[in-house]
C-alpha cells in the first residue's frame, strides 16, 4: 500500500516498490526545479505540479498492482479492445503443475470417464483451464497444438452439465442443447465429437454432431432426441436453428474451438448471428447469461481486439508454449536460384525423408500450387493425398485417415493451411513448398511422440 506522512522537512509520499523507470522519471522531473532536501534544513513543500505528478504516479502504481486478498476470479466487467482483458491470478504467471485431475476439482463421474482414456496427469493448459471453466469464468485458452485443449474445456463442461441437473433440475430435452461447441471444419468437428463420445458413457451425457458435407436428415433425427451438447460447424448449426431443429432456450455454455480461425477466415458473420439471440436473452432481467470458452493455438493482435470487443470481460489464459515454435523442431531454409526448378528441389528433399519412413506434409499457399505439387509427385511415383477447400468433405476425412494409418506406406499429405487448423496429426517432416503467408503451419504442427528422426524437421523452399 502506498503511505503518506507529514514531517518537519515537508510532505513525503512513499510508494511500495516503485519501478526503477518511474524513479528515474520522477527524479528527472524534480531535479529541474525542486530544492535539495537535507536532514538539517527545513524546506518548503514542492510546487503543486510536483504533487500532482506524485499523485499520478501513485495512482498508476496502485492500478497496476494486484492488491493482496483479491478474489481468485475477476468480476465480469467490460474489457476494452487492446488491453489485457483480465486480471486472473494465473494470467502471465508460471502455472503450478498438478499431479492429478482430482486436484483440479473434477468429480468422480468425470474421473471415471477420464480413466477410460488412460490419461492420468493433466497438461499445462488443463491445469489452468479446468479450474477456470469450473468456476464459471468466460475464458480464452491459448496453447500449442496437441497440448490437450479439447479435454481442458470438455471435462469441466461435462461436470457443469451434471451439476446443473443436480442443483437446478435441468435435464436433456429434444432440440434444446445446453452446451454448443462450434468448430471451423468438419474434420475438427468429428475430432471433438469423438472425444466427447469417449467420456460420455461414464459421465452420462449425450452429444451429437452436425456439420456440412453430409445429409441433413440424420442430423435432424439426432437433434429430435434428448441432447446435452451439440458439436458442429457454424453454418450448419444456423441452418438447423432456421429450420426449427434446434432452439436457443437452454444454451448455457458456448465453445469456439480454433477461435482465431473463426474470426480470421470469414466465420465472423455466422458467429455474430449465432451470438445475437444469446446476448439478447442474457440482457433480460433474471437471466443467468451464458459462459463462453474460446480455444486457440495462435492469436494476432487484430483477432484479439475483435474477441475482446465481442466478448466483454473475457479472461485470456495462455501457457508458456503459446505461439512458440515446436521446441524440438529443426528449421532449415533451402535457398534456390532462379535457374533451379522448385519442384525438382522438393523431390530431392522428399525422397530421402520418405525412405526413412517419415510422415511428411507439404504446405502450399494456393489451390493451384497444391494441385501442381500433387500432379508432379504423382508423376514421380510418390503416393499423395490432398487436403484443401475444394476437396469434398467426405474425401478429406478419408485422406486424413490414410495419412494417419500406422501400417503400410503412408502417403504424403499435400495441403493448404486448412490442414493446420487444430487437426490431431503426428508428423515427422513438414515442407513449406511456398513461403507461408501466415504463422499457421509453423505454430500448429504437432511434433511426433516418437519417430525415426526423434524430432520434427521443418524446411522452407526459398526461390531467390
Amino acid at each position: 500500500m502506498a503511505m503518506a506522512g507529514a514531517a518537519a522537512a515537508g510532505r513525503c509520499l512513499l510508494l511500495s516498490r516503485p519501478s526503477p523507470l518511474r524513479l528515474r522519471l520522477l527524479r528527472a522531473a524534480l531535479s529541474n526545479t525542486a530544492p535539495t532536501l537535507t536532514p538539517t534544513t527545513s524546506t518548503p513543500a514542492p510546487p503543486l505540479r510536483h504533487e500532482l505528478l506524485l499523485e499520478r504516479l501513485r495512482l498508476r502504481h496502485l492500478k497496476d498492482a494486484s492488491p493482496p486478498g483479491s478474489p481468485n476470479l475477476p468480476p465480469r466487467g467490460k474489457a476494452r479492445g487492446g488491453e489485457r482483458a483480465s486480471q486472473h491470478p494465473q494470467q502471465g504467471k508460471k502455472v503450478e503443475a498438478a499431479e492429478s485431475f482430482e486436484e483440479l476439482g473434477l468429480g468422480e463421474e468425470v474421473m471415471a470417464a477420464l480413466g477410460e482414456t488412460g490419461i492420468s496427469k493433466p497438461t499445462e493448459i488443463q491445469c489452468v483451464g479446468v479450474p477456470a471453466v469450473l468456476d464459471g469464468t468466460s475464458v480464452v485458452l491459448g496453447s500449442h497444438t496437441g497440448s490437450g485443449k479439447t479435454l481442458a474445456y470438455l471435462l469441466p463442461l461435462v461436470q457443469l452439465l451434471r451439476r446443473d441437473e443436480a442443483m437446478l433440475g435441468m435435464s436433456m430435452k429434444p432440440r434444446r442443447p445446453r452446451a454448443v461447441v462450434l468448430c471451423p471444419t468438419r474434420e475438427l468437428t468429428e475430432q471433438v465429437y469423438r472425444v466427447a463420445k469417449s467420456i460420455s458413457h461414464h459421465a452420462r451425457f449425450r452429444s451429437t454432431m452436425v456439420s456440412g458435407g453430409t445429409r441433413i436428415r440424420p442430423q435432424e433425427d439426432s437433434l429430435n432426441m434428448p441432447v446435452d451438447m451439440v458439436v458442429g460447424t457454424p453454418g450448419r448449426i444456423l441452418d438447423h436453428i432456421k429450420d426449427g431443429n434446434m432452439v436457443y432456450g437452454d444454451i448455457k455454455y458456448l465453445v469456439l474451438d480454433e477461435a482465431d480461425t473463426m474470426f480470421d477466415q470469414g466465420f465472423g458473420p455466422d458467429i455474430r448471428k449465432f451470438l445475437a439471440p444469446l446476448k439478447n436473452r442474457a440482457s433480460k432481467p433474471g437471466d443467468q447469461g451464458f459462459q463462453t470458452v474460446l480455444v486457440t493455438a495462435t492469436m494476432t493482435k487484430a483477432v484479439q481486439k475483435l474477441i475482446d470487443e465481442e466478448f466483454e470481460g473475457i479472461v485470456h489464459l495462455r501457457t508458456s508454449t503459446f505461439q512458440k515454435r515446436v521446441a524440438t523442431a529443426r528449421h532449415d531454409f533451402i535457398k534456390l536460384t532462379g535457374a533451379e526448378n522448385k519442384l525438382e528441389a522438393l523431390l530431392q528433399v522428399l525422397e530421402p525423408s520418405l525412405a526413412k519412413g517419415n510422415k511428411v506434409m507439404v504446405f502450399c499457399n494456393t489451390l493451384n500450387s497444391s494441385r501442381a505439387v500433387d500432379h508432379f509427385l504423382t508423376e514421380n511415383q510418390i503416393s499423395t493425398v490432398n487436403y484443401h477447400g475444394e476437396v469434398p468433405a467426405e474425401e478429406r476425412v478419408e485422406n486424413l485417415n490414410k495419412f494417419r494409418k500406422e501400417e503400410g506406406d503412408c502417403p504424403t499429405l499435400v495441403c493448404t493451411d486448412l490442414a493446420a487448423r487444430g487437426l490431431d496429426l503426428d508428423v515427422d517432416h513438414v515442407i513449406m513448398f511456398d513461403f507461408p503467408s501466415n504463422s499457421l503451419p509453423t505454430h500448429r504442427v504437432r511434433a511426433p511422440k516418437e519417430g525415426p528422426q526423434g524430432r520434427l524437421t521443418l524446411q522452407v523452399l526459398l526461390k531467390l
